[in-house]
């Protein structure tokens, strides 16, 4: 059990050390090419989906509901 201790700790500190050393650097700079791309009109089409959607389910919900009323559950 003492050697599973032992590897464990070694294994927190490497990832600790490994972890610091890669927080050092700066990461790449992708603001050109993040710049270039409109995410707009895919945001707007992802949103009217959505709403579609919402819809639908709001009425399957009510559907249900009136059902369950007439049943008289």
């Amino acid at each position: 059990m003492n050697k599973n201790i032992q590897r464990g700790l070694a294994l927190v500190g490497a990832i600790a050390v490994s972890g610091s050393a890669m927080a050092a650097g700066t990461g790449p700079d992708f603001s050109t090419l993040t710049s270039a791309v409109d995410f707009s009109t895919v945001i707007t089409a992802i949103m009217a989906i959505s709403a579609t959607l919402m819809g639908v389910y709001i009425a399957i919900k009510g559907a249900k509901t009136v059902v369950g009323m007439i049943k008289g559950k």
